[in-house]
C-alpha cells in the first residue's frame, strides 16, 4: 500500500478502515453519531457491484470504463491497484470515507437588475439591497451565462461589485 493512503487509514479522522462489511458500517455510524447508514442496503449495493465485477458483460458504466482503459498497455503499467471485488480479503481491508457536501458553483444566485439591486419574486427592488458578484445570479449578474468558462468570473464579479458600490452609494445621496 502507497505511504499516502496508509497515513490516510491511520490518521484521516474521516476514514474507517474495518476487515468485514458489517464492522464498517459499524464504524461508519460511530463516525457520524447516528445509524444513518444501513447495513442491509450496503452489502445489497456491494454484493451487486461485486458480481457487475465478476461479470465481464456487466452493465456497471463505471466497470466498463475501467475495464476500457486497462486494455491500453500504460494503464496496465502506471495504476497501483488491479480492479477487484470489495470482497475480497486479499484486496486489503474495507475503507470508508465521510464526504462533506459543498458546492462551488450554482448557476444560480439573487435576481438583480441592471443597478445590482436585489429583486423581489414580483421583480421589484427590495429597498437597499444590493449583490455583486457570483451570488448576484451566475457570475455578477449572468453576464456570461451558462457557457461562461472557469476563471473567467473574475472580471464580471469586479465590474458587478462597482456597479453594486456605485447604485448603492447614489442611493445614499
Amino acid at each position: 500500500m502507497s505511504p499516502s493512503v496508509q497515513a490516510f487509514m491511520d490518521q484521516g479522522a474521516d476514514f474507517v478502515v474495518r476487515d468485514s462489511l458489517p464492522d464498517l458500517v459499524r464504524g461508519m455510524n460511530e463516525l457520524t453519531g447516528h445509524d444513518a447508514v444501513e447495513f442491509g442496503t450496503v452489502a445489497r449495493e456491494v454484493a451487486d457491484r461485486d458480481l457487475q465485477m465478476a461479470n465481464v458483460f456487466g452493465k456497471d458504466p463505471q466497470l466498463a470504463m475501467v475495464r476500457g482503459a486497462r486494455a491500453l498497455i500504460n494503464e496496465r503499467l502506471i495504476r497501483i491497484v488491479k480492479p477487484a471485488p470489495l470482497l475480497d480479503p486479499a484486496a486489503g481491508p474495507l475503507i470508508a470515507v465521510r464526504l462533506n457536501i459543498l458546492t462551488r458553483k450554482t448557476l444560480g444566485g439573487l435576481e438583480t437588475d441592471l443597478q445590482a439591486r436585489v429583486l423581489r419574486p414580483d421583480g421589484q427592488p427590495m429597498p437597499g439591497l444590493y449583490a455583486a458578484g457570483e451570488v448576484a445570479g451566475f457570475d455578477g449578474g449572468g453576464m456570461h451565462g451558462y457557457r461562461s468558462l472557469e476563471g473567467t468570473f473574475l472580471g464580471g464579479c469586479l465590474f458587478s461589485g462597482r456597479v453594486a458600490g456605485r447604485c448603492a452609494a447614489a442611493a445614499l445621496d
